[in-house]
């Protein structure tokens, strides 16, 4: 890929935020291609924040809930064999990541040439603007450039904020994992979600 990110400009207002000032953010996302100790520190940083950890892992009991591991830029690098990883970034600052993978032996349907979909916003300045829906778009495109027809994600089923997001974006419910991840004492299903592009 020859361009290393993508700018868009978008206005409070075009992104919901109720506020009276109009002021412009702007939202970059780059492609990873070399791994560095800042981003494998943001990583490490978000996959550890344990409001994070709920929403963006599968936790077996509350022991792997409480887990905390590290990152290493081998780590990522080897990540990146099967992953392609994007940055978002907010007016310069590093909020979070989304990625997909292609064909992964987790897919609830098996139809070939499926990606499947990760994000995760992990500085609170990037939540509840838009961030999120802008990036799946941006993410669906590069999909689509590479000739995949097929999205498949999870979501938890307390994660209500994400479904509703991805049922507006046009995902629709295709099946549900039950007793797919520990939370707040119980286990709760994975709701898996599919669109095609």
């Amino acid at each position: 890929m020859k361009d290393k990110y993508i700018m868009l400009k978008y206005s409070k207002k075009e992104l919901a935020k109720l506020n009276s000032e109009e002021c412009t953010m702007t939202i970059q996302f780059m492609k990873l291609i070399k791994p560095t100790e800042t981003i494998v520190k943001a990583l490490n940083k978000w996959e550890n924040d344990p409001a994070l950890i709920p929403l963006i892992r599968p936790n077996k009991n509350k022991l792997e809930l409480e887990c905390r591991e590290n990152l290493t830029i081998d780590d990522l690098t080897r990540r990146l064999e099967n992953h392609h990883i994007y940055l978002i970034y907010l007016d310069e600052q590093l909020i979070g990541e989304i990625n997909y993978m292609v064909d992964p032996n987790h897919l609830y349907k098996k139809v070939p040439g499926t990606a499947w979909i990760g994000i995760t916003i992990g500085e609170s300045v990037g939540r509840g603007k838009g961030i999120g829906y802008k990036a799946i778009q941006f993410l669906e495109e590069q999909i689509k450039t590479q000739g995949l027809k097929r999205i498949e994600l999870g979501v938890f089923e307390f994660n209500n904020q994400a479904h509703s997001l991805y049922q507006r974006m046009g995902y629709k419910e295709i099946g549900r994992i039950e007793n797919f991840t520990y939370w707040k004492d119980k286990l709760w299903g994975d709701i898996r979600m599919e669109k095609y592009v």
